[in-house]
Formats: structure tokens, C-alpha cells, sequence
């Protein structure tokens, strides 16, 4: 036997999702650097064949908009405080009270945490939006990005691709007194965090995780970063074609603040500027109205919708369809981590939508021949969100499809779990993207690699041991 025979892998199920569809007979073949050599109906002259009965392969999700630290508050946010409103004001309250709290391998065993539950939910890829900089007085670690390399460690150890989107945070506020409660996220000007930010690009360079983890820039929001500090930041990332993730129009008080400061919306003042573009990409944009978004399309900006959170903090409904006619591509993210389940982000998109407009099936327009309708249209639209656009969102094209040249990212679902049990081929993607459970996701592989066996992650037990030990910390 040949030694390329030997170093080539043929996963074999029963049905794979590529090119828009399930087909059946399909082996997907890799080669030992985990890179997709093609998608063939033969094994012959391959070395290695895993047979994947009773599964359906898709391309592994993308989380494109994470804060992994806020998995230790999940569920402790869900009563009514003293506040005559709760809102996501309100709820930073909790946000802050946890943050200010962590140590360095606290915010390693949290990210493994929300990692591992990503994993075990076929999510291969994350965007890590990460404003955890200082120790929780404020004084820099000596190393000024030890927090991000916990973060990147996390991943690393549970198996997935990174994008560690770097926080950019100055300031509390349009005419706002510094907060005590965010000195670990402030770093005040922009030489600052652009030579931190550079320490950790070389820093990843030179480690053993530079095939699966990269950086990014992300400006916290209008409200935190002050005009010419955001210009530097954002003309950087598009110099060496990084990332530019940012918080955009969540919440009306942001909106009326920019107005306030520039006389201009947030997404209005990005546009003037300069600022938007294909490295772009506007988190929330929840906010916006028909003007900002042509004004994004325009600029071939993207945007990350992030449902579960938006409405658990009651941020408002994510305008999907007004975005789409616009041709703007949207990605999705898991945000807090009220719940990490990127398939159900996918189909809130469109139940939101249904709940407001009184109809079905909303975001179907325009999604194909309407004279000819396919059964999977928007089910395959929807789930292009949260695969292939995330994956261009945080800057990892190679993944997010199942085509040659691309990485091996994929996870398998049981075809006979009980919530997609007798979904015939034309109906198993509509089935999964809106009736999956969790449970069914069996394998999850990055770069060919199994991270996921049978829907059990090797470090599952000492993972959640670990991160029960810290709540008990934290929260006593």
C-alpha cells in the first residue's frame, strides 16, 4: 500500500450536506492535515475508512459572537431585581459582579466550560469577543494578554478553531465618569492596545496554535471607544485584513447617545467614516432602519445576530428579513450563553419574525424560484448562517463548507433520534435546523480530527467538575 493511501481518511455516513444539499453515497476524504481532497461515491485506494451508520454529516457551525467568562451566570439573572424596569442594563449589573471576580485559570475553566457545550453541540469554530484584559483591580499582568491565551488554552484543550477578537474598551460612556466596574477592560489609548494587540498576533505565531486559532479587533461599541481611538483600531484590522467585530445598535440608548455625541447613529457615523466593509462585522444591529441597512450592503459589511440573547435580555426583535432583501450577510453568535444551541439562533431568526408579522414562513421570500419552491430553502438560508457566514465573519473561510480544499470541520446527527426520526432526504435539513435536539449531535470533528465520539467529549467529567468547583466559588 502506498504511503499516500495510508495518510488519507474516507469518512463515510449515510447522507452529506454539501453544495446545498444531502446527498446519499457520498465519502468525504481528507487528507492527514485535516484539508477536504474531495467528496467521491468510491473508498478504493484510500487507507483509512470510517463508516458512520445511521448519520448525516453537515458542515461544522460557526459561533461568530462569544463572551465564554458569562457562562457562570447563566440562570442567575432570571428573577426580578429592585428596578422599577429590568433590562440589559440591569442584567450588566450581575455581568459586572462576575467579571471583577475571576482569576486567570477561573476564566480558563468558564471558557472550557462554554466551549466543551459548544463542541457537543456540532459548533467547530468561535468568535471570541474578549474584553478580559487586566487583573480585577485594574493593574496589568505582565504579560497584558495572559487572559486571552487562558481563553485560546480553553479552546485549544477542548478542540475548536478560535478567532480571539480582541476588546478594544476606553471609556465608560459619551461624558460618563470612569466605572470601577470595567477597569479590567479599559485600556486608554489606542498605542496600547495596538502594541498588545501585535504582542499576541506574533505570540500566536510563533506557538503551536497558530493552525487553529487567529486574531481579531473588536471595539467594544460606540458608547466605549471614542471616535479617533476607533478610526486607528478599525484602519488597523483592515491593513493586515483581520476581523472587525463590534457591537452596533443593541440598544436604543445607544443609538441616542451616538446621536448625541456625533449627531449621527451608530452605523451612520461607522459609514461616514470610512469604517465599515467586507472586514466588518456589526453585532446586534437590531436598531437599524432601512437607510443603515443599504448602508451596510453597500459596504459589503456583515452583520452577527445573536436571537437567544437579544430577546433574554430584551434587546428587541433582529430585523432578518430587512437585512436580507438587502443581500447583507448575516451570521450568528451565542453571546451570554443564556443557552448555546446555534440551531436554535438559526430558527429564532425566523420565529421572531413569524410572532411579529402574524405570518409563516417570512424569511422564505426571495430565497428561491417561488414559481418552483424547494422544501429546504430557508432551512438551507438559515443554516448558512450559522456555517458558511460565520466562518467569513471571524476570518476562517476554510470552514463552514464540506468541498475540497476546505477544513475537515463536521458534525454527524443520529437519523434516528426522536426529533428528526423519519425525515425523508428532501426533509431531514428542514427537520434539523428546526427540530433538533442537542442530543442527537454524535461526532464532531476540526481538521479531521474527532473531538466529539458518540456524543461524548473526552474531558467532559473533568470539565464540568471543574467549572461546578468555580460556581461554588463564586457564588457560594
Amino acid at each position: 500500500m502506498s504511503q499516500s493511501s495510508v495518510e488519507k481518511t474516507a469518512w463515510l455516513p449515510d447522507v452529506i450536506y454539501t453544495g446545498g444539499r444531502f446527498e446519499r453515497g457520498l465519502a468525504l476524504i481528507c487528507d492527514e492535515r485535516g484539508r477536504i481532497l474531495r467528496l467521491t461515491r468510491g473508498t478504493d485506494g484510500i487507507g483509512r475508512v470510517i463508516r458512520l451508520k445511521n448519520r448525516a454529516m453537515l458542515p461544522g457551525m460557526v459561533n461568530a459572537h462569544s463572551h465564554a467568562f458569562q457562562r457562570v451566570i447563566r440562570g442567575r439573572t432570571e428573577y426580578r431585581t429592585q428596578n422599577t424596569k429590568d433590562s440589559f442594563w440591569t442584567w450588566r449589573e450581575m455581568m459586572y459582579a462576575a467579571a471583577s471576580r475571576l482569576a486567570p485559570e477561573d476564566v480558563y475553566d468558564a471558557s472550557r466550560m462554554a466551549f466543551l457545550e459548544m463542541a457537543l453541540s456540532g459548533i467547530t469554530s468561535v468568535g471570541e469577543f474578549h474584553y478580559l484584559h487586566h487583573a480585577p483591580d485594574g493593574t496589568p499582568y505582565d504579560d497584558p494578554n495572559l487572559l486571552s491565551k487562558e481563553v485560546m488554552r480553553a479552546a485549544k484543550d477542548v478542540g475548536l478553531r478560535i478567532a480571539l477578537l480582541r476588546v478594544a474598551y476606553a471609556r465608560a460612556g459619551f461624558r460618563k465618569e470612569p466605572d470601577e466596574r470595567q477597569k479590567r477592560f479599559i485600556e486608554s489609548e489606542p498605542e496600547i492596545f495596538l502594541r498588545n494587540l501585535e504582542r499576541l498576533r506574533s505570540d500566536i505565531g510563533r506557538g503551536v496554535e497558530r493552525e487553529t486559532a487567529r486574531v481579531g479587533v473588536a471595539p467594544h461599541s460606540v458608547r466605549a471607544v471614542p471616535l479617533d481611538y476607533l478610526r486607528e483600531v478599525i484602519r488597523h484590522a483592515a491593513l493586515w485584513k483581520m476581523p472587525a467585530h463590534m457591537h452596533v445598535a443593541e440598544q436604543p440608548a445607544e443609538v441616542s447617545s451616538c446621536l448625541e455625541e456625533y449627531g449621527r447613529t451608530p452605523v451612520a457615523l461607522l459609514d461616514s467614516e470610512g469604517l465599515l466593509g467586507e472586514h466588518f462585522t456589526g453585532v446586534h444591529a437590531i436598531h437599524v432602519n432601512k437607510e443603515e441597512a443599504r448602508m451596510l450592503a453597500q459596504s459589503k459589511s456583515r452583520v452577527c445576530a445573536c436571537p437567544t440573547t437579544e430577546r433574554n435580555l430584551g434587546d428587541g426583535i433582529f430585523p432578518a428579513d430587512m437585512l436580507f432583501a438587502e443581500n447583507i450577510r448575516i451570521a450568528l453568535g451565542t453571546d451570554s450563553h443564556t443557552q448555546i444551541d446555534l440551531l436554535e439562533d438559526a430558527r429564532e431568526l425566523e420565529y421572531h419574525l413569524r410572532l411579529q408579522r402574524l405570518e409563516r414562513n417570512v424569511l422564505a421570500k426571495g430565497s428561491d424560484d417561488e414559481s418552483s419552491p424547494s422544501r429546504s430553502a430557508l432551512a438551507a438560508k438559515l443554516f448558512e448562517c450559522a456555517s458558511a457566514r460565520g466562518a467569513e465573519s471571524i476570518g476562517t473561510e476554510g470552514s463552514g463548507r464540506l468541498e475540497p480544499d476546505a477544513s475537515a470541520d463536521f458534525f454527524t446527527v443520529d437519523m434516528d433520534d426522536p426529533s428528526i426520526a423519519g425525515a425523508s432526504i428532501d426533509d431531514l435539513l428542514p427537520a434539523i435546523v428546526f427540530s433538533l435536539s442537542r442530543t442527537a449531535v454524535r461526532e464532531v470533528a476540526v481538521g479531521g480530527k474527532l473531538i466529539v465520539e458518540d456524543g461524548h467529549h473526552r474531558a467532559s467529567a473533568e470539565v464540568a467538575e471543574k467549572f461546578s468547583a468555580l460556581q461554588r466559588k463564586l457564588w457560594g
